[in-house]
């Protein structure tokens, strides 16, 4: 255990998000979601569900705001204007986090697998509320 550093942060997922550089993602997965599938470096943390892990990420990976959409979910299948539950709760925690700074753009789900293909790593949670996936990318620290 670490001072300050929320403990749901394994050793896997600490190394890999201090090892990401600006620029690189990082895609935080629900249950569903074909992590073996797509991930590059695949963190399991099936004991956590999507918002919890997001908080603890974001608790320590900075966003980059550089570039346009630096956060990205997945659109509904055939509906992409309709927001989903987990929709509008990585979208709370980004305003809790960023102070509405940075906000949550969806896209494609195909679209959203190929991203997820060039991510640095993939964190796969228990998430089991439909369309818990979002993509981070990092910034830089001061």
């Amino acid at each position: 255990m670490l001072i300050g550093i929320d403990p749901i942060l394994n050793p896997d997922i600490l190394h890999a998000l201090r090892a990401m550089g600006h620029g690189d993602e990082v895609v935080i997965a629900d249950g569903s979601f074909p992590a073996e599938t797509v991930a590059r470096r695949l963190v399991r943390m099936e004991a956590s569900d999507m918002p919890r892990m997001l908080r603890a990420v974001l608790s320590v990976l900075p966003i980059d705001e550089s570039e346009p959409d630096p956060v990205l979910g997945m659109e509904v299948i055939g509906e992409p204007d309709t927001l989903m539950p987990a929709h509008r709760e990585i979208a709370t925690i980004l305003g809790e986090v960023t102070g509405g700074a940075v906000s949550l753009k969806r896209i494609e789900r195909y679209a959203f697998y190929e991203r997820a293909k060039q991510a640095f790593a993939v964190i796969a949670t228990g998430e089991r509320l439909f369309y818990g996936n979002v993509i981070i990318r990092k910034g830089t620290v001061a």
